[in-house]
């Protein structure tokens, strides 16, 4: 095997590693968006999150790791569509943020 064949073949694994990896984040956001959406009692929209910002960074104990930020919608009345984002690092959720959002429904004890 040359070393082209070689560098070829190490490009190709690092890439299907890179497409593994991220599709295994975006697992773990959208579990993440809707646990957060459940306990915010809204509801999670088109069970989707999209990646707007992917970076290296070291994590807590100095490994560098991959940081990435999620986008999701959410509705609390059917109506209004409202956007939150997640931020993972490596595998784990580091940040949320839910935009503020109105709450329309009837409460039973108002």
């Amino acid at each position: 095997m040359s070393s082209f064949e070689l560098i070829a073949l190490l490009s190709l694994l690092g890439v299907v590693w890179f497409w593994f990896n991220g599709l295994q984040a975006r697992e773990i956001t959208v579990a993440a968006g809707s646990r957060l959406c459940q306990k915010a009692d809204v509801y999670f929209l088109d069970d989707s999150v999209a990646q707007i910002k992917i970076r290296l960074q070291r994590n807590n104990i100095g490994h560098i790791v991959f940081y990435r930020e999620y986008r999701f919608e959410f509705t609390s009345d059917g109506a209004h569509r409202y956007r939150g984002k997640i931020c993972l690092m490596g595998k784990q959720v580091v940040a949320t943020d839910m935009e503020v959002y109105r709450d329309n429904r009837i409460h039973e004890n108002e």
